[in-house]
């Protein structure tokens, strides 16, 4: 039977930073404090708390980030998460920040490439010089994307780890760029490195779902032209985050993080319709490529991510239905040419 869907903002972050018995058993085995890197973002609030939860209480979890949303360093500090204020692009702020025993690299820019490609070059390819240097010692998650990966044909099933990069656009392209900065001090200085490509973590009050449900609950047209996607709900991705501080090594290790379904957009409408009583209205015809990850790898090493497309969907139905706080972050996963 389907769990219920949060009902508020307090339940639903509780439900995202709840750590699963991996989660827990990989930070026993590394005991030392923790720095998350980027922290103010869309995932990082909870992969805080998330690890906060699961790590001894001898020792701290430090979120590092400018903070700009209202209030957020008050909900950390409440919830036993210390916090640091930095701007990452300043060298001697990052050269002061806290040791750690363990790293997770979550700074970067998507979204106002278009606009200011400079600022995501800087945040995604001299910030990681700035965190490589300071945390040379440090086992190192590091966020990426699957935007690193060229558009491949649906029925592939999405590239392997192994399969060759081929960033479309400015943002994919300085991702690979942080990628390459953290693979090289993997290579130089020894730093153990998991390069983590997620494709498509789901909150709630944003993400993939949302934006699809909203277009179907408003009768505008669904896209179709990136017609296939890969989704993972984001407690998940943020356990697996945590997960992946027992793989890094030196050479860097690269795992794809993701559900392990290709899942339809046009499926996906249409459940939305069938949830408020509405027939979806769809923009184009599905591709035959798409920005698809195989997360195989990763489901043989945790195991299959603890809430499914199914749960996912219902709960972002009934967010939806509720008049659920939204963040007005829309993910432009029908985007094929890299254009943020």
């Amino acid at each position: 039977m389907t769990e219920p869907a949060p009902t508020d903002e307090a339940e639903l972050e509780e439900r995202l930073s709840l750590p699963t018995a991996g989660a827990i058993e990989v930070l026993r085995q590394r005991p030392g404090d923790l720095v998350v890197l980027g922290a103010g973002g869309k995932m990082g609030p909870t992969l805080a708390r998330m690890a906060r939860r699961a790590l001894d209480a001898r020792y701290r979890v430090i979120a590092v980030s400018r903070f700009h949303t209202p209030g957020l360093r008050e909900r950390l500090e409440a919830a036993g998460v210390e916090t640091r204020t930095a701007d990452l692009l300043d060298r001697p702020t990052v050269a002061r920040l806290p040791d750690a025993a363990n790293l997770i690299f979550m700074a970067g820019q998507k979204f106002r490439t278009q606009d200011a490609p400079h600022v995501t070059w800087a945040m995604n390819a001299v910030v990681p010089i700035y965190a490589a240097e300071r945390y040379a010692r440090t086992p190192t998650v590091v966020f990426s994307t699957g935007n690193v990966y060229p558009l491949t044909p649906v029925a592939s099933g999405g590239p392997t780890e192994g399969h060759p990069v081929g960033p479309v656009g400015e943002y994919a392209a300085s991702c690979l760029a942080r990628e390459r900065i953290f693979e090289h001090a993997a290579a130089t200085l020894g730093t153990p490195v998991t390069i983590m490509r997620l494709n498509y973590a789901v909150d709630l009050r944003y993400g993939v779902l949302v934006d699809v449900a909203r277009r179907v609950l408003a009768g505008e047209p669904v896209p179709l032209e990136m017609g296939y996607v890969n989704l993972i709900w984001q407690g998940d991705a943020n356990a697996r985050a945590l997960q992946c501080l027992s793989l890094a090594a030196s050479p860097a290790a690269v795992l794809n993080v993701t559900g392990p379904e290709t899942i339809a957009v046009r499926d996906l409408a249409r459940q939305f319709g069938d949830y408020f009583g509405r027939k979806p209205v769809f923009r184009g015809m599905e591709a035959p490529d798409a920005l698809l990850s195989n997360a195989a790898k990763s489901v043989a090493l945790f195991g299959p991510p603890s809430v499914t497309i199914a749960t996912m969907v219902e709960w972002t139905g009934a967010w939806l239905r509720r008049g659920g706080p939204l963040w007005e972050k829309p993910t432009h996963f029908e985007e094929r040419e890299g254009r943020f």
